[in-house]
């Protein structure tokens, strides 16, 4: 069957069936050989888009812009617009749909990037919300497919920390899609929201997804991937007392991934990561709480099991996939 995504918006894997999403996998999978043989794209030529970003960022910002870069397309990073301080989102998403033939938005409320996709007439991409983080999401599945090698319907994900935070979101609506068997692991005041659950448990019915929560860290036995994030997301800083208490039980270290059973377990971090003390965060962490790594110890994230920079790769090469998917020449 054929399947165009032309004119879509990117806002939650919840918008798109599971051929879809395997289309966009295959896509940037051809995109990423492209480019690693050298060829010249032209897929997003003559197209401009627009970067909104409301918070920091590495990967996102770097991500799309190489990305449009590479096919052809022209960027604008905007950052001090008067988007909801002097121009409400309906007028600002009205008047860059008349500038531009795409938008993302990296920043907090999931309903700005609602809005923006409702009254811009162009496609939005979600580069992260407080509540997901697709654009994540798809890079850590292509990141999946390359490494394991097998179809998702035979992958064991295992998320393990802040369960409620929006990469866990993300990648639980991405298992539910694929059919994988996926295990949120942490303590029960950060299991994830009960409606986005619920949404996540309803896709995993059509695929035959098999979606857990539990604060059982021996759930990760038969684990293909063991997934962490940072213990406290962006904005969350002065809640680190508060969830080194909560998390430390469930950092990923040498005898949790031997938990496992498994010496070929990947380790997926969406980064940055606080592995060791070389940053002034993880400095002060170290000197107020005696911590040289946070949610992963350094020892599992320079191992061989970590494939952590293949996946801050991938999200360029899934960037590039969902925005040519959707505004450019396919």
């Amino acid at each position: 069957m054929s399947i165009s995504l032309g004119g879509r918006s990117f806002l939650t894997l919840l918008d798109f069936t599971q051929m879809e999403i395997e289309y966009l996998i295959n896509l940037s999978d051809n995109l990423k050989a492209k480019k690693r043989s050298g060829v010249v794209g032209h897929a997003l030529e003559n197209k401009n888009i627009v970067l909104i970003f409301e918070k920091t960022s590495t990967r996102t910002r770097c991500a799309f812009e190489v990305a449009a870069f590479d096919e052809g397309g022209r960027v604008t990073f905007l950052t001090n617009s008067q988007m909801g301080v002097k121009e409400s989102t309906e007028d600002t998403a009205k008047v860059l749909g008349r500038f531009y033939d795409g938008i993302e938005f990296r920043g907090y409320s999931q309903t700005t990037v609602e809005i923006l996709a409702r009254h811009a007439g162009v496609p939005v991409w979600n580069g992260l919300t407080d509540s997901f983080h697709p654009t994540q999401a798809l890079a850590d599945l292509l990141t999946l497919s390359e490494h394991l090698r097998k179809p998702f319907n035979e992958m064991k994900l295992c998320y393990v920390g802040d369960a409620r935070n929006n990469v866990c979101n993300s990648l639980m609506i991405g298992a539910a899609k694929m059919g994988m068997d996926f295990c949120a692991i942490g303590p029960p005041s950060l299991f994830p929201e009960e409606g986005i659950l619920e949404m996540a448990r309803q896709s995993a019915k059509k695929s035959r997804a098999r979606i857990e929560i539990s604060d059982d860290i021996s759930k990760v036995a038969g684990a293909g991937c063991i997934y962490t994030d940072v213990w406290a997301s962006l904005g969350e800083e002065e809640k680190f007392s508060e969830r080194i208490s909560l998390l430390k039980p469930y950092q990923v270290n040498d005898s949790l991934i031997e938990k496992t059973g498994n010496s070929d377990v990947l380790f997926m971090h969406c980064l940055p990561a606080f592995h060791n003390d070389e940053t002034r965060i993880g400095a002060e962490v170290k000197e107020k709480f005696r911590l040289d790594a946070m949610e992963v110890t350094d020892s599992v994230f320079r191992s061989s099991h970590s494939v952590v920079f293949d996946q801050a790769e991938n999200r360029m090469h899934t960037a590039k996939a969902i925005m040519v998917a959707t505004c450019g020449l396919v």
